[in-house]
């Protein structure tokens, strides 16, 4: 990347928020991906839109991370700007509504949905307990929906305020995101979001931490936890469950070089120790070719792919 652009990322945000040349392994759950030219860690909203509209300007790539629980990065990396909204400012605001029951809970994108949901059960705030387990973060987990045991964060969602395309920060409401299995408007228009509202009911705090518990015991006894991966690899085609497709397709430990479909779930793509984004990509495409050709199903994956021809 030229000098001049990387000065002046330097300049528009601190300079120990700049980073060259990082192994954008450190920020996946899968522990691959190559080096990208910049990672930039913005502190706020603010910043995110000023390195957006730099990047723009200057006509440099650039890609939001939150997590990196749901993605799998190219072993060659990304040429240009990855930014981390890791480092935001994750506080949360919670404020009492007039029904006396409800309460809005505000944070940034960046925090974790770990964090949020145990915090807001620490308050005897009931509705995020199906998240406490999605290690995804709070930006990621609206972009697309995210869900488990029941439960979707479009059913606890109030508002985001999100970039858009013209560089304007926006406030969009439940509706408005136009939310369905996986998925919502902002994939679409490709929104950024920077802050998220949602809406809790008031609850006892015994009763919600310990539906916390029950659920992450049976993600660990169902999930294998112990490996790096992106979680759920494949989206539910309706009416069925991918995990079961793939292990009727016999293909349950299933392998390419380190990444391996886990034994313990067949819906979840794992990496053994070794594994390359390249040896991943190649075993998530035979995985769909072979479940294709016993079952005529295709599964669609449901990680994010960063530097694939797709």
């Amino acid at each position: 990347m030229d000098n001049n652009i990387i000065e002046k990322i330097k300049k528009t945000v601190s300079y120990s928020r700049v980073f060259e040349n990082v192994a954008l392994s450190e920020y996946t759950s899968f522990k691959t991906g190559g080096p990208a030219d910049i990672v930039v860690r913005p502190k706020d909203a603010q910043e995110v839109k000023k390195i957006v509209a730099l990047a723009r300007d200057e006509k440099v790539p650039y890609y939001i991370l939150g997590n990196g629980t749901n993605m799998l990065i190219s072993d060659d990396g990304f040429r240009g700007i990855i930014i981390s909204l890791k480092e935001m400012d994750n506080s949360i605001q919670v404020t009492p509504l007039s029904d006396g029951e409800s309460y809005s809970v505000l944070t940034s994108a960046g925090c974790t949905l770990a964090r949020l949901s145990n915090e807001a059960a620490s308050k005897g705030l009931a509705g995020l307990e199906f998240a406490a387990g999605i290690p995804g973060s709070v930006g990621g987990a609206v972009v697309m929906n995210a869900g488990a045991y029941g439960g979707e964060i479009k059913d606890v969602f109030e508002w985001a305020d999100v970039l858009d395309e013209n560089g304007d920060i926006i406030r969009l409401k439940n509706d408005e995101l136009k939310f369905g299995y996986r998925r919502s408007i902002i994939q679409e228009k490709q929104y950024i979001v920077l802050a998220v509202s949602f809406i809790l009911k008031k609850g006892d705090e015994k009763t919600i931490k310990a539906e916390i518990r029950e659920l992450n015991e049976r993600r660990r006894d169902k999930q294998p936890l112990e490996y790096p991966s992106a979680g759920s690899t494949f989206k539910r085609p309706e009416g069925l469950f991918a995990g079961k497709l793939i292990e009727d397709t016999g293909l349950k430990g299933f392998s390419v070089g380190d990444a391996a479909v886990s034994e313990k779930h067949c819906g979840f793509v794992i990496n053994k120790g070794k594994a390359t984004s390249a040896d991943i990509y190649e075993l998530i495409s035979q995985v769909i070719e072979k479940v294709y050709d016993k079952t005529g199903v295709v599964l669609e994956p449901e990680i994010k792919l960063l530097g694939f021809d797709e």
